[in-house]
């Protein structure tokens, strides 16, 4: 092989690979611009997103028949609740850039599929943010009202003998607290998508997955003590929804090992299952 073909060679393949990189590039430009606009407007609404987070604790204090008017949040630090405007500008830009942010990762990517791996790849592509939001409206009416309940039944009141236990919350710390635990249930809520890809790609199978029911059950309770306050009810409310959400992993790998095609009968057909003996007997 001549120097001059070997080069030209090697600028072939490298014309694609810069086609990619400035496809990959386009991409990333519009992900971030779409960060950077969620993050402008939710930086201008902090106080009413955080606003909203509160909600839920104000439901768990009209339980124990609290005073509304006496709920307040602290900050202890004169530049606290200003870091903390931030993180709730980027938190909600994230959520609402999602969309466009999948978008472009599935356009990126959508040209090196076939036809019946892109109809096969975009359901998924819908069902991660809408198991998402489940996962997050679990967290905001159910799982902080009685966390919060929870917490809050702990207070005392002053009398004789005893002096007054007040919960003070920061704003910083039940912002993480929120953060922390949509961002749990929202990537447990995922389960069922990834064990669903595995099962197509062959990874896993249904079989494994009910053979390791055990562990499983062992993980979800561990995975919840970790990512929960130390409350049993917060940690049954993502442990239990992680067990369903097993069961249902199981059942759609059997339904993708149901509807994937036999290539043992296809190869049959086609000639190339055939030992050597029965193409003798067909000769």
């Amino acid at each position: 092989m001549s120097d001059k073909s070997l080069k030209d060679q090697i600028d072939e393949s490298a014309a694609p690979l810069i086609e990619h990189l400035k496809e990959l590039r386009t991409r990333l430009l519009y992900a971030i611009a779409a960060f950077f606009v969620g993050f402008i407007l939710c930086f201008s609404f902090a106080t009413q997103i955080f606003n909203f987070l509160v909600v839920p604790y104000t439901i768990a204090a009209s339980w124990l028949d609290m005073d509304m008017d006496k709920i307040r949040f602290v900050y202890t630090a004169p530049q606290e609740f200003f870091f903390t405007q931030i993180k709730i500008a980027a938190f909600g830009s994230l959520v609402l850039a999602f969309p466009v942010i999948a978008t472009q990762i599935y356009r990126f990517v959508a040209p090196g599929l076939y036809s019946n791996e892109k109809s096969a790849f975009l359901p998924f592509l819908i069902a991660t943010p809408v198991l998402f939001l489940i996962g997050a409206a679990l967290v905001y009416f159910l799982i902080i009202p009685m966390a919060m309940w929870f917490f809050l039944s702990l207070e005392q009141p002053a009398s004789a003998g005893q002096v007054a236990i007040e919960n003070l919350p920061k704003v910083s710390e039940y912002l993480s607290l929120i953060m922390t635990l949509i961002f749990a249930f929202g990537l447990v809520f995922q389960l069922p998508v990834a064990m669903t890809l595995l099962g197509k790609a062959g990874i896993i199978s249904s079989a494994a997955l009910i053979d390791k029911r055990k562990y499983a059950i062992v993980l979800a309770f561990i995975a919840a003590a970790i990512l929960t306050p130390p409350d049993p009810l917060t940690q049954l409310g993502l442990a239990i929804p992680t067990l369903l959400l097993y069961e249902l992993s199981i059942y759609l790998v059997k339904r993708v090992e149901r509807d994937r095609p036999s290539y043992d009968d296809d190869d049959e057909e086609d000639g190339l299952g055939d030992t050597p003996a029965s193409l003798e007997e067909k000769s």
